[in-house]
């Protein structure tokens, strides 16, 4: 039983998981400042974007509309400092080392070949 606890805790994809975890934590402090930076801005430019107050027909929208600008404006910010970032990074430096082939796919080649084999002249 303890030994099970053991392999389960040093392995390695647990390590990472949690190392992982923690710079996701970090690196969520700083998006929320960033957008909450660009909500500043936006607020300089057309006034604070706080809509909790607007309720069109006594239907409280404010809430959600501030909520639905804060998601995009957050969205923004992951897609132009990670995504295309990363995606680039990719590209650029990406790993060439081919996936190994399952072996069921190599399986299923072998026998492709061998049927062929038989049925060249």
């Amino acid at each position: 039983m303890l030994k099970g606890f053991r392999d389960f805790i040093l392995r390695g994809n647990l390590v990472e998981l949690a190392v992982a975890f923690v710079m996701a934590e970090a690196f969520g402090a700083v998006v929320t400042a960033t957008v909450a930076v660009i909500m500043d801005l936006l607020g300089k430019v057309g006034g604070t974007p706080n809509f909790s107050s607007f309720a069109p027909g006594g239907i409280h929208l404010g809430t959600w509309l501030t909520a639905l600008i804060s998601f995009i404006v957050l969205a923004i910010v992951i897609y132009f400092m990670i995504v295309v970032p990363y995606d680039r990074a990719m590209l650029r430096f990406g790993s060439k080392k081919e996936e190994p082939v399952p072996e069921d796919i190599k399986l299923l080649t072998e026998i492709r070949d061998l049927l062929a084999e038989r049925r060249a002249p």
